[in-house]
């Protein structure tokens, strides 16, 4: 009778055993599903984030008279816009000085720095600034108030944007392939072409970055907030 009824105790211990490491696997598979999930949810994000374009300029097709940059008469003139906050823009300034590498003093660029009205002395100083101003044949300039990108009809910070030495609109767009990463893109081999060749495949490309003039942008809102007034 006793050894009947240890018989039975221990196997009813055994099944709750058995049972417990059941559902103890159904929850870490569970986990491991639910995980992986997050992480397929999150990578969807971020990789839709970095291929998503910034609003395109439409620039002038003939070089503003209003402009204060000195276009060049012998060589081609690029002018880039630049909002000195945008993290995506530090990936465009690698690509710039590649262009600059590459374009064999056919080439003169400007980059402009945005400062809104109101923000502290220095406030577009960035490392994009040091950046930018240790480039061969880049001039760097403040856009006060954004005056120059409106000029150029430009709204996101990377635009870049290529006359001749004529005056005349070549090249409109981005010169990465997507925000925050370098690498070979259609924008830096077309200006690269049109400036050593007088030709390009295509004359606007997408631009990745931050807004110019959007200060609710979720990548410029903190730098707003600590560097006004």
């Amino acid at each position: 009778m006793k050894l009947a009824f240890k018989l039975t105790r221990d196997k009813e211990i055994e099944k709750r055993r058995t049972s417990r490491r059941r559902m103890l696997r159904l929850i870490l598979l569970t986990s491991a599903v639910l995980w992986l999930a997050l992480v397929g949810v999150g990578l969807r994000v971020l990789w839709a984030y970095e291929n998503s374009p910034g609003e395109s300029a439409n620039p002038p097709v003939l070089w503003p008279t209003e402009s204060r940059i000195q276009r060049e008469q012998n060589r081609a003139t690029l002018v880039m816009l630049v909002h000195p906050h945008c993290p995506c823009t530090r990936a465009t300034m690698n690509e710039l000085a590649g262009i600059m590498a590459h374009a064999q003093g056919r080439l003169t660029a400007y980059v402009l720095f945005l400062k809104p009205e109101g923000f502290s002395e220095d406030w577009e100083k960035t490392d994009l600034w040091q950046t930018a101003a240790s480039i061969p044949g880049v001039h760097v300039m403040v856009d006060e108030r954004g005056a120059e990108a409106r000029l150029f009809n430009s709204s996101t910070s990377g635009q870049t944007i290529l006359y001749d030495a004529t005056g005349l609109l070549l090249f409109s767009g981005g010169i990465t392939g997507s925000r925050g990463h370098s690498g070979d893109n259609a924008g830096r081999s077309a200006i690269v072409s049109l400036v050593n060749e007088g030709t390009a495949d295509r004359a606007e490309t997408s631009v990745f970055g931050c807004p110019l003039f959007d200060q609710k942008s979720e990548c410029l809102e903190s730098e707003h907030g600590s560097n006004k007034h």
